[in-house]
């Protein structure tokens, strides 16, 4: 840079008015790149959050609305009996049954291989 006091009137004129062009821009460049003004600092959001505070509950209340829960589902439960489970059992076939199936079996595919089919 130039020694300032070497320059004219005119020429610090000038130099007055470039610098004062630089930081008009770089004010707008900060505004537009970070969402913040000329007068914020870094850290500083372009709206102001408000965080509303969560509200605390006692035990006690807790307490009560767990109780008056209880008493409506009891109230509902009570009209209905308990549901009684089906248990589907499998079927057993005894042995006799399951040789006659058997004998079944073997005479329908003796009638589809004597036709000559490999399929039913």
């Amino acid at each position: 840079m130039t020694n300032l006091q070497n320059l004219s009137v005119e020429q610090l004129r000038k130099v007055v008015a470039i610098k004062e062009e630089i930081e008009r821009l770089e004010a707008k460049l900060a505004k537009v790149g970070s969402g913040r003004g000329p007068g914020r600092p870094p850290g500083a959001a372009a709206v102001p959050v408000v965080r509303r505070r969560r509200r605390k509950m006692s035990a006690a209340a807790k307490a009560r609305i767990g109780a008056a829960q209880r008493a409506r589902w009891a109230k509902v439960k009570r009209g209905k009996a308990a549901p009684v489970k089906k248990v589907k059992r499998k079927r057993r076939v005894n042995a006799a049954t399951r040789a006659r199936l058997a004998a079944i079996a073997r005479a329908r595919w003796a009638k589809v291989k004597e036709a000559g089919k490999s399929a039913l």
